[in-house]
């Protein structure tokens, strides 16, 4: 079966994030390894990251590691990103996502119509972007990670305010990881797509890939409304009593 190009591309970020010899199973499956500088989740905790039939999974410690490889073997492999059949086979204290990830190639993308409204370009740094992640609340905000953009950020605007903004991320591997963000009062009107579609305008120019990764299901709407395919899921696990 010949080989995805957006799903090899995305395998190799992820098995380089990984941050130790680990890599997507040919013939499908889950590799684990042990992985202290991991950055598949947060220090200490144990990532999972799924594309197509294979799954990669870092541990912080070797005894971990043999710990979730024996539980995730009990599990099917649509089953290894579900924090749900997670808990079953092991001891989940805390749990992040899971989110799925989803890219787009330049000949797939589908963005949004010309304007009226259209995005403007906005410093990174701007303050109306700090005005609109204290709009959308901590959890919001916290998700999309606006603040952590290193491309210009993209806005919508209404009556001079700044209602929904997009930008990236370089990550390694010369991909673009998308953060987009919404004021709740405005959202279902378009706006997220096209300061989204802006965003991701700019990160072809740059040659860059780019990736979208969300849980919310308006997220994952405006993302295939873009053209993105749905690939994986990620999901972050801290396990009780290890340390």
């Amino acid at each position: 079966m010949p080989i995805d190009p957006l799903q090899a591309k995305a395998r190799a970020l992820w098995e380089g994030l990984a941050a130790a010899p680990v890599s997507f199973l040919a013939g499908g499956g889950v590799s684990v390894v042990a992985s202290p500088k991991s950055n598949l989740c947060p220090p200490g905790w144990v990532g999972v990251v799924s594309l197509g039939d294979a799954a990669v999974v870092t541990a912080p410690t070797e005894p971990s590691a043999a710990l979730v490889r024996d539980g995730l073997e009990a599990l099917p492999m649509a089953a290894v990103t579900d924090a749900d059949a997670v808990r079953e086979v092991l001891p989940v204290a805390e749990v992040l996502g899971p989110a799925t990830l989803s890219y787009v190639s330049s000949d797939a993308f589908l963005p949004a119509p010309p304007g009226p409204p259209a995005a403007r370009q906005l410093p990174s740094d701007h303050p109306a972007l700090r005005n609109l992640e204290e709009a959308v609340g901590e959890d919001d905000a916290g998700d999309a990670a606006l603040g952590e953009i290193t491309s210009p950020a993209f806005v919508m605007r209404v009556g001079g305010r700044v209602v929904a903004a997009a930008g990236y991320r370089s990550w390694p591997g010369r991909v673009a990881h998308l953060s987009v963000l919404t004021d709740p009062a405005w959202r279902g009107r378009g706006f997220a797509r096209v300061a989204a579609s802006a965003a991701v305008t700019h990160a072809f120019a740059a040659g860059l890939l780019p990736q979208w990764r969300a849980r919310p299901l308006a997220s994952r709407r405006v993302a295939a409304a873009l053209g993105f395919r749905e690939l994986g899921a990620q999901l972050s696990i801290k396990l009780a009593g290890c340390h």
